[in-house]
């Protein structure tokens, strides 16, 4: 198949480049910069999110498209202005790209959009899939808006669906990327009261389950991608330090949290527990369903 990928340098879009590739697809990456050749054999094209251009002609005859871009949740300290940057990276970038593919002459089968377990809100303790309402915090917000950005694709007769992910357990970037330093020094330990859910995926799991959504014919709408077993953070921690053979000792109370982060404190003291009951209805098979799976995964 021939694949467009924005978000295509992150995390997971590095991830999934790869995998196609060595499958043999065609991917097209969309990036901001100039386009460049690839030695990978991917090829570029440009978009500019906030002017809504895309060069529409690279993507002529893409077969389905994987939209991963948007500014970094815990990039830098959520002032009003870091916020619009969050909101408008997510919704303009996934406007501009369901306009762009409702408008070709032979539109993709696919688009694969991006969402995050933020939609819910702050959830506490409860188990939470999708059918689970949108919360009405900052984040949840954002998501609803992002995921209603595909309206354009989903109304051309473009199947469509949303990866809402949890935290991904990589070594390589997001916040476990963060968190592998401390923890390999001795120097990692729960976050607040160590009570809230962490619904994590590991890297794999997660470039499986968005290749599953696009081979998979008929899979539309929300998919949580998290592990079947959410986890608290101070499950976490203990999993950290028995996989790296590490003492995890270390504690950051709630309010220090709050003064370094500020409102994004929220998101590391909040509590999300979901659950991929979509997901796994459709087939899909965790390769690392557990938290020391995921972590022993990602080394």
């Amino acid at each position: 198949m021939r694949i467009a990928v924005t978000g295509s340098t992150g995390l997971i879009g590095s991830a999934l480049v790869r995998s196609l590739l060595d499958d043999g697809h065609e991917v097209v990456r969309v990036v901001r910069r100039e386009p460049q050749e690839r030695a990978d054999g991917s090829v570029e094209i440009r978009w500019n999110p906030p002017l809504r251009a895309i060069d529409r002609t690279g993507l002529a005859d893409v077969d389905a498209a994987v939209h991963l871009a948007g500014e970094g949740i815990a990039s830098h300290r959520w002032s009003a202005r870091q916020k619009r940057r969050i909101h408008d990276s997510r919704v303009l970038g996934t406007a501009t790209l369901a306009d762009a593919l409702a408008a070709l002459p032979r539109r993709p089968r696919v688009l694969v959009s991006a969402s995050a377990v933020g939609y819910y809100g702050q959830t506490g303790d409860a188990v939470i899939d999708e059918s689970a309402p949108a919360g009405g915090d900052y984040l949840a917000r954002v998501c609803v808006e992002w995921e209603a950005a595909t309206a354009p694709a989903s109304d051309a007769g473009i199947r469509v669906a949303h990866a809402r992910t949890g935290l991904v357990v990589g070594a390589d970037g997001g916040a476990f990327g963060r968190l592998f330093p401390l923890f390999k020094l001795g120097l990692g330990g729960r976050l607040g009261s160590g009570e809230q859910y962490w619904s994590f995926i590991s890297l794999r799991d997660e470039v499986a389950a968005l290749r599953h959504l696009i081979d998979t014919a008929g899979l539309s709408g929300p998919f949580n991608f998290t592990a079947p077993v959410p986890v608290t953070n101070a499950e976490i921690t203990a999993a950290m330090g028995r996989v790296l053979r590490r003492p995890a000792v270390f504690a950051v109370p709630e309010f220090a949290l709050k003064a370094a982060l500020g409102e994004m404190a929220v998101e590391v003291v909040g509590s999300h527990r979901c659950v991929p009951t979509r997901l796994l209805d459709s087939g899909f098979r965790f390769a690392h369903p557990t938290i020391d799976q995921a972590i022993q995964a990602a080394l």
